[in-house]
Formats: structure tokens, C-alpha cells, sequence
């Protein structure tokens, strides 16, 4: 009775909850490497290096065509109300067991010759994660699972799945703590599983992307304690290398800068190396004037005192979503006939930059190339950014008119539309008029990343599919003004579910016009300041401004006003991630539309790109294979095959990595955005992806599919 109290005040003390259980001998993990037989996924990607790569061999080209569903795992959650819940995880495989994340963030461990549960979270508070993942650690008989769940990163025993009692509070510490600033909201979510190095756990986490970020530091924790051992501030504080490039005060007035994509660590040099995203607001930044290091750059970090050891700036001043998508890739390479411990980044643009991993000197040539295009009132464009000649671009780099694709619907009026717009050339900054983003604000490379092997190869999934957007005046609210709910739902909700509350175009968030008939008005007024699959919580927003959009939603007193707590000091808003298809559904530039190229970074050349992902009704009328929008990641093994789901048919592909030609197929039980892993036990290995789709406008799913041969 004494137990059951304890593990009860627990539950009320620290906000969540477990659930695990002693495991019969029956159901103990099978081939558990006691005698050394199961090679294992330890880390996100693969990796340190996030390789995506595997030395196992044992499926190969000869037999893939043989792979069977060994099992399956249904994890719970998916949502279906919205169909929009997602599973982006790329599970570990550790000792026998698969430790992944549910479709509504639960972390869960099981068997993985054959599924079996042996534990599954129940953390309470997941606000706006979507889950890539989970981070292992041990030493000697400490064996300890970190996920990173709304605000909070909690730290799990690895074989039973409850808390690590010394971790922070009673297994958890709060993410916020350090990155507050006047004005900021309270979103902040390690959702990309993070970096181990020795007895630190070295964090990056997402913050939202408006005028109310958090500031983006990156920290490290004790991995036993959860105390903040270093913090680098990727805004400087005065008199730190880099504050120069923003105006005063900026860590008061500014955040975002923030490591979300994740990181790569090279460990025997003790040297973490950190991707930071773009400073908030995304779209304009008159408030930031100057290059604003360290956002959108390549992070070479001291892992043991977070110390800066170089950096190299992707972009500068970044106006258009332009941060890199993913982790670097370590890879080692042949340059000017030497072998050079390389770090290759690549970026939404389509670009692969490539620097010597020691010292940061780039590999290939890159040129400072001026932009002299004119931007809105009071934004100060940079006067040049870094464009790299080599290694060859894996993305179209421009579209007009001249590229809509030749079976388009209302080809005459899309193409006097472009006419219009401002398109044509990378950098160009956003205007009043329609400006087009070519590859899309997410790629380009995605946050899937790419796959690196021994051989200097670098495989990149991308997609090349145009974005739309504009700015338009905001109306200047100060505290103590009013606003409507129309203004309040045009300020903090269209840019994603549209200004005519439609959803935007690929369905990745959805339409609100008959919300009544999905949920209450309460759920709804409950739902905003909590957030749910990639919607932030808005915490933000006054009591009287929830009800004031919730009224709004539901066609209740829209015009009645309520007291701003809030006024937002940016005088510009953008109209929406627009990803650009015709009335039919397909996207209006020229195929492919998704893409899956070798490049050999050993000679900075491109050795073959294929169409990734196809329309089966336009493959039948006899179009070539155009290739789909796609998310996620790809898995290399030795034994010369790459794995790859991401696209929106739903199907997992196997191709030859030496020459693209695809060997294999097979239709998934949802969409797998996610990136396979690979693993042996016994002697017999697995492929497994997490299948939980839910973009795109495909159905989301929760299972887990394990493929093996008979």
C-alpha cells in the first residue's frame, strides 16, 4: 500500500506517468547480445556521424525481392479527427530491443525479433511534438532513454521504462529554463533527438517561428543529474564574438537561432557540430538589421565546454526560411589526393557546402555572390550570400513561367500569375506581390537529411515543388488596445490553416471552415494554449483572445472586440506556406517533383539522380515517373542497397546505390515519413520504418512495419 502511494504522489508531483512491468523469461528479449549476436541502431541515423549507413550485409540484391513483414507494432494514437498526427521517428535498436515513439509521443520499448511490449510511457505533456526520435545512453549497467516531449526532456530507464528519479525534477528537466526573454512565448520542444558526448547530453530544441520566439542557446546536461554543465548562445550577448551583426539588446528583443534539426558529433576529436535555424520572425527582419550570426550557420563545437571552434554561415540575414533542414554528415573523403575527415551540410536550396572537419576551410569553391533586389520598406537585405560551385547542385535553382509542367490545369491564367510575381532567382526577398520560392521553404533537402558511406557518397532525397507567399501590412496593436477575433485568427493561425481557414495546400494542417462538426468550441478553447501534433501551444493569448478566436471559428460575435494583451512590434505578416499545385492536385512545375540523387563528394560530381515516389493515374497515362513531395530519410547498407520510403504513395523502395535503378517495392500500411533503420539479431536482419503519414494529405497511421527475409 506504502508502494502504491508513493508511485501515485509521484504522478500528481511531476505530471506524468509509466507504465512497465518485469518481463517473464518468455518475453525477454530474444538474442539479447549477452553472446554478441545482434548488431544494433544506436543512435538517430545510424550514428555519431548520421551516416544513415549500415555495414550489415545480409539482404542484399540478390534476395531483397524476398523480404516478408517479420511483424508489426501498433503504437497508438493516431489521430483521427484531423488525420494529421505524424511519426517521424527513426527507431534505435539496442541489446534486442526497439525503442520508438508513438504517433502521440509515447516512448516505447519492445522486442524486436518479434514486437512484443516490454514497456510504453505515459507522458501527459506532449504539446506540438512530433517525435524523430529517442537518445540512448549507458555506462557499465546504466542504461537511460531520453525523449524530449513538450517543454520537457525526460530521461527513462532503459530496460523498465520508469523515470530516472536523480534526472532533473524526478526524471525530467524544463527546456524553457534559460531561454526566456521579455515577450516570448512558452514554445520550445526537443523533438530531434539529441547528441551524446561522454556524460553530457548536448541539447538543440525547436521554438516557434513568429516575433514571440524563445531564444535558440544550445546547452548541455549531466546526463545522470540533468544540471546544465555549458550553454552556447547562438544570439551573442554584448561583447561576444558575433554581436556586432545584430543591433543592441537582441537577446531581449529577438529569438529563434535555434539548433532544431539536429546535430553530429565526432568523438574522438570531442567536436559537436550544430546546424542553427533562422532568427524570428522567419520573413522579415527590419528589428535585426546586419548578418546575425550565429543564425543559419554551421556550428563547430567544443563538446566538453561548449566552446566555439569555427562557423561558416550558410546565409546570411535570412528573409526566406532558409535554415539548414537537417544534421551534417561526417564523412571521410579523397580531396586533391589526400583522405580529409570532411563535414558535408545540406541545405533547403538544394546546395551540398562541404568543409574540412578540423579547421571549417571549405572543400570546394564557394563565391560570394552579390543580390541587389529591392525589399519591402524598413528590411536590409544582405548584399551577398554564399553560393557553392561544387559539389553539383542536387535542386533546380529557378522557376518562371517557361517551367510549368506541360500538362498543367489552367495553364493561361498560372502563367499571368507568375508573370506577376517575383521569381526567377534564389534570395530574392519577399514582397507585397506574390514571390516564389524555388525548391519550396522546406526544400529541397528536408529534415529527413542524408545518407553518407564509406566511399564518399552522399545520397539526398529532395523535392522540387514551388512555394508562394507574400507580406502584407500588419496593423499595429499596443497593450491596451483592441482586436477582433478575425484579426487575432489572421495574425496567429492563417499563415498555416489559410486566411480563408481552408488549411494550406498539402494538408499538413487542416481546414477549420466546419471545425463544429470535429469538435466543440470548449475542446478548441482548450486545445490553443496546449497545441497538438505541429501546432505550438499558444500561451501567449489572453483567456478573453482564445474566446475571442474560438467565437471567430465558430461564427459567434466575429466582430466583438477584446483587449490585446499583446502587440505584435513587427510591422509586416506573411500570407502562408503556399506549396503551389493546380486544381487536379499535382504541382505545377515541371516533373520531377521528387528527387533521390548520388553525389560523389570525393569529386564534387553528380553520379545519378532518379525520380522518387510516383502518381500511379499519371504513370498510366503514359507520363514519365514524375517523382512525389517527400519527407524523410534514406538507409545505405554494405551490401550496396539504399532503403527509402518518404513519399506520398505510401510505398517503402529499395534502390542500387551505385547505379539508382530501383530493385524493389512494397505498399505500407500508411505513409513511412520517417527514416528506415536496420539491425541483426541471431544472425537474421530487420528493416524497419515508422509508418504515420498524416502530411501530404494521406491518412495518418501508427504502425510500425519490421521486414525481414523467410
Amino acid at each position: 500500500m506504502k508502494i502504491v502511494s508513493i508511485l501515485a504522489l509521484l504522478v500528481i508531483l511531476t505530471g506524468f506517468q509509466f507504465s512497465s512491468v518485469e518481463l517473464p523469461e518468455s518475453l525477454r528479449p530474444t538474442g539479447a547480445p549477452v553472446s554478441g549476436s545482434s548488431e544494433d541502431w544506436l543512435e538517430y541515423n545510424g550514428d555519431g556521424a548520421r551516416s544513415h549507413y549500415s555495414t550489415l550485409t545480409q539482404i542484399n540484391a540478390d534476395n531483397v525481392s524476398q523480404l516478408k513483414v517479420a511483424w508489426t507494432y501498433a503504437s497508438g494514437g493516431a489521430d483521427t479527427v484531423f488525420h494529421r498526427t505524424q511519426m517521424q521517428c527513426n527507431p534505435l535498436i539496442v541489446d534486442g530491443i526497439l525503442y520508438g515513439v508513438s504517433a502521440n509521443t509515447q516512448v516505447f520499448a519492445l522486442d524486436a525479433a518479434n514486437g512484443n511490449p516490454i514497456w510504453k510511457s505515459k507522458i501527459s505533456e506532449t504539446e506540438g511534438t512530433t517525435g524523430r526520435g529517442v537518445t540512448y545512453w549507458r555506462d557499465g549497467q546504466e542504461k537511460t532513454i531520453f525523449i524530449g516531449a513538450g517543454k520537457w526532456l525526460y530521461a527513462f530507464e532503459a530496460l523498465r521504462g520508469k523515470p530516472v528519479a536523480s534526472f532533473g525534477q524526478n526524471g525530467r528537466i524544463n527546456l524553457k529554463e534559460g531561454l526566456e526573454r521579455p515577450g516570448a512565448d512558452d514554445y520550445v520542444v526537443a523533438n530531434t533527438p539529441n547528441v551524446i558526448y561522454k556524460n553530457l547530453i548536448i541539447v538543440g530544441v525547436r521554438v516557434s517561428e513568429s516575433e514571440t520566439a524563445l531564444l535558440g542557446d544550445i546547452r548541455a546536461y549531466d546526463v545522470r543529474t540533468g544540471k546544465k554543465v555549458w550553454a552556447f548562445h547562438t544570439i551573442p550577448q554584448t561583447g561576444e564574438v558575433g554581436a556586432n551583426t545584430w543591433p543592441a539588446n537582441s537577446r531581449q528583443n529577438i529569438g529563434g537561432a535555434n539548433a532544431w534539426a539536429g546535430m553530429a558529433i565526432d568523438r574522438e576529436r570531442g567536436i559537436v557540430y550544430a546546424p542553427t535555424g533562422s532568427a524570428a520572425f522567419d520573413f522579415f527582419g527590419g528589428n535585426r538589421k546586419g548578418d546575425n550570426l550565429f543564425a543559419n550557420c554551421l556550428l563547430a563545437l567544443d563538446a566538453k565546454t561548449g566552446k566555439r571552434l569555427w562557423h561558416y554561415q550558410l546565409v546570411r540575414h535570412d528573409i526566406w526560411d532558409r535554415d539548414p533542414p537537417a544534421p551534417p554528415n561526417l564523412i571521410t573523403i579523397t580531396h586533391n589526393g589526400k583522405k580529409v575527415d570532411a563535414v558535408a551540410q545540406i541545405t533547403k536550396q538544394g546546395y551540398i557546402f562541404v568543409f574540412d572537419r578540423v579547421t571549417g576551410k571549405p572543400l570546394f569553391p564557394i563565391e560570394d555572390r552579390k543580390f541587389t533586389y529591392d525589399a519591402v520598406p524598413g528590411e536590409y537585405p544582405a548584399a551577398s550570400q554564399p553560393i557553392p560551385l561544387k559539389p553539383t547542385h542536387f535542386a533546380r535553382q529557378s522557376f518562371t513561367e517557361k517551367d510549368l509542367n506541360s500538362f498543367v490545369a489552367d495553364r493561361d491564367s498560372l502563367a499571368a500569375l507568375i508573370r506577376k510575381a517575383r521569381t526567377g532567382s534564389a534570395y530574392i526577398p519577399i514582397g507585397k506581390e506574390t514571390t516564389i520560392f524555388f525548391p519550396g521553404t522546406d526544400g529541397g533537402g528536408q529534415w529527413g537529411g542524408a545518407a553518407a558511406d564509406p566511399e564518399g557518397i552522399l545520397y539526398v532525397p529532395s523535392k522540387e515543388i514551388p512555394v508562394y507567399t507574400s507580406l502584407v501590412t500588419k496593423k499595429q496593436e499596443t497593450s491596451g488596445g483592441f482586436v477582433t477575433g478575425a484579426q487575432l485568427y489572421k495574425q496567429n493561425c492563417s499563415a498555416c490553416h489559410g486566411a480563408d481557414r481552408r488549411g494550406n495546400h498539402d494538408g499538413s494542417y487542416p481546414p477549420l471552415v466546419e471545425i463544429n462538426k470535429k469538435l466543440t468550441a470548449d475542446a478548441v478553447d482548450k486545445l490553443i494554449p496546449k497545441g497538438r501534433g505541429m501546432m505550438p501551444p499558444m500561451t501567449h493569448l489572453s483567456a478573453a483572445e482564445r474566446k475571442a478566436i474560438v467565437d471567430f471559428l465558430f461564427q459567434k460575435e466575429s466582430d466583438k472586440q477584446v483587449v490585446s494583451s499583446k502587440g505584435g512590434a513587427l510591422p509586416y505578416q506573411h500570407t502562408g506556406y503556399n506549396r503551389w499545385y493546380d486544381r487536379n492536385g499535382y504541382p505545377i512545375s515541371q516533373p520531377p517533383w521528387g528527387t533521390l540523387t548520388a553525389t560523389d563528394l570525393n569529386s564534387g560530381e553528380r553520379l545519378w539522380q532518379v525520380p522518387l515516389g510516383e502518381y500511379p493515374e499519371l504513370t498510366a497515362k503514359g507520363v514519365p515517373i514524375t517523382g512525389t513531395d517527400n519527407y524523410g530519410g534514406p538507409l545505405v547498407t554494405a551490401s550496396g542497397l539504399l532503403f527509402i520510403a518518404a513519399t506520398r504513395d505510401e510505398k517503402l523502395r529499395v534502390f542500387d546505390k551505385k547505379t539508382g535503378k530501383q530493385l524493389w517495392q512494397t505498399q505500407l500500411p500508411a505513409a513511412g515519413y520517417a527514416s528506415p533503420s536496420t539491425y541483426s539479431i541471431a544472425g537474421k536482419q530487420y528493416v524497419v520504418i515508422a509508418c504515420g503519414g498524416g502530411k501530404l494529405k494521406t491518412k495518418s497511421g501508427d504502425k510500425y512495419v519490421v521486414f525481414a527475409l523467410p
